[in-house]
This record gives structure tokens, sequence and C-alpha cells, in this order.
């Protein structure tokens, strides 16, 4: 599949092809779900946590005899039927929410999402960026180029896929909203998903190859 490459100014300088193996898959929405669920599942983190009759304080000693009080019969004053008891089927630390996905079903789902992206026209290839400073304002006029030549809705939210860390554009897109920089072998379905465009700079198709496709 062949995609243009524009500079920074939203000029088109050249056409390049998109390796099929990774841009041209089939979308399968079953397999992107478990893809979004393992991975969301595996950054949860457990906050809540009830304690049950056993991890209460107290409680040992029966509170009165069995029979003869006139009261209902008690074995512990940590029942959950008491005030200051453990809680039944409450929230635990110990529930692992952890959700696994074999490694072939996550890179075929990032190929579909990715794929998706080219077939709705929401990945823009970029051929480099190149900051004098690392300046917001700087950032701001490159995509500012980029929305008035190439994608009118591109500020709308952008994933800028990067080949390799780069510092001063890391900063420089710190403070602009809805933008976020990821490297080319960190990329995943839920920031693919996440992000409406995606601005991939040239050098990253090979990191994406060479990461993903063994």
């Amino acid at each position: 599949m062949k995609i243009s490459i524009y500079n920074q100014k939203g000029e088109e300088i050249e056409k390049a092809d998109l390796p099929a193996k990774i841009f041209e898959v089939e979308m399968n929405k079953d397999l992107v779900y478990q893809a979004v669920v393992a991975q969301m599942s595996n950054t949860r983190k457990v906050i809540a946590h009830t304690k049950d009759r056993s991890e209460r304080r107290g409680g040992g000693r029966k509170p009165w005899r069995q029979k003869g009080t006139g009261r209902a019969r008690h074995g512990s004053i940590r029942s959950p039927i008491w005030r200051g008891g453990g809680v039944t089927f409450g929230p635990t630390k110990e529930k692992v929410y952890t959700k696994k996905i074999n490694k072939k079903m996550k890179t075929k789902a990032l190929f579909m999402v990715l794929s998706s992206k080219v077939k709705d026209k929401q990945l823009i290839l970029l051929d480099k960026i190149e900051l004098t400073e690392a300046k917001t304002k700087q950032m701001v006029e490159v995509i500012k180029n980029l929305k008035n030549k190439v994608k009118k809705d591109l500020d709308k939210s952008i994933l800028i896929v990067l080949p390799s860390s780069n510092q001063d554009i890391v900063r420089a897109s710190k403070n602009i909203p809805k933008v976020k920089i990821i490297r080319a072998d960190s990329l995943n379905v839920l920031d693919v998903l996440t992000y409406k465009n995606l601005l991939v700079l040239q050098g990253s198709i090979k990191v994406i190859e060479k990461t993903y496709i063994k």
C-alpha cells in the first residue's frame, strides 16, 4: 500500500510503500476487544480492601454463655452481623485482575488497529520532526501546518510515534492537550485506539517491523 510522506511544513515530498503484513490486516473486533481488556486489566490497581471476621481485632472469646441468658447465641463479637464485625464478600487486595493473552494475538490485534487507521485516513507519515529548541510553540507550529494542509481534524487527538527517544520532542509536546509521544517499539492497541490520529515518523516503520515481525 502506497502512502504520502509529508514534511513538517505539511508539504508532500514523496510516496512510500507500507508493509502489508502490518498495515493491510483484516479487522477482527473480538480479538481487538480481548487485547484491550487484557491491557486494561493488567494495569489495574487494587485499592479497596475490607476485613473479614478473621482479620478484625478481638472477638476470640465467646461474648456470653450459650444457654440461660435469654439472648440469642453468639460465638464472636466480630461476626458480620455485629457492629464492628467483619465484612462478608467485600472487596479484597487478594483479588487478581490479570488477564493473559499470547504474544501472537496481541501483535495481530495491534496490526489490525494500525490497518484500520490507514484505511480511515487517520495515519499521517512524516519524514522527520526537527526543532531548533524544545519549545511548545514550535511543536504547535508543526501540528498547525499539518492541520491546515493535510488533515483538518488533526488536533482532535494525536499519538506521535517516534523511532527512538527524543527528549526535545517530548518536552515540546508535554503541554499540548490530547497529544502523546510514544516510541515505535512500545506501540500498543489501547493507545492507538484512544487517539484519533497517528503521526508516524518514517523511521518508525522499520522499528515496528523489527520489533513485531519475527
